[in-house]
């Protein structure tokens, strides 16, 4: 358990990096509503990076928690947006597939909440 906790920094900074390599992909995933695709990628994925990197470090840790916490709720719609237009996204196992990943949103939190108090 404590090996998990302690990844979670350095695998939101892997995430992060990958909005910067993969960036039309991400912009793929923000919803239509949203103005300026790629800007939201490159912030969502600057929010990762830093916010891995302070869960790495014993003194910013509590707050790099909270900082990526709320980034995974205000990145929630994009996965929900998924979800909802799965004709856009094929991925394995479709609709139920997009649907299912919901929740992980919920997983990814506790795993950052557990990280946060290591």
């Amino acid at each position: 358990m404590r090996a998990l906790r302690a990844l979670a920094g350095p695998a939101f900074v892997v995430a992060g990096t990958l909005h910067f390599t993969h960036t039309r992909t991400y912009e793929r995933i923000v919803p239509d509503y949203l103005p300026a695709r790629r800007r939201l990628v490159q912030v969502s994925g600057i929010a990762e990076i830093a916010g891995g990197a302070g869960l790495v470090l014993p003194a910013t840790r509590h707050a790099a928690g909270w900082w990526l916490i709320a980034t995974l709720v205000a990145v929630f719609p994009a996965t929900r947006w998924m979800a909802q237009h799965p004709e856009r996204y094929p991925v394995p196992g479709g609709r139920a597939a997009l649907y299912a990943r919901l929740p992980f949103q919920a997983v990814f939190i506790a795993w950052v909440r557990a990280a946060m108090l290591r």
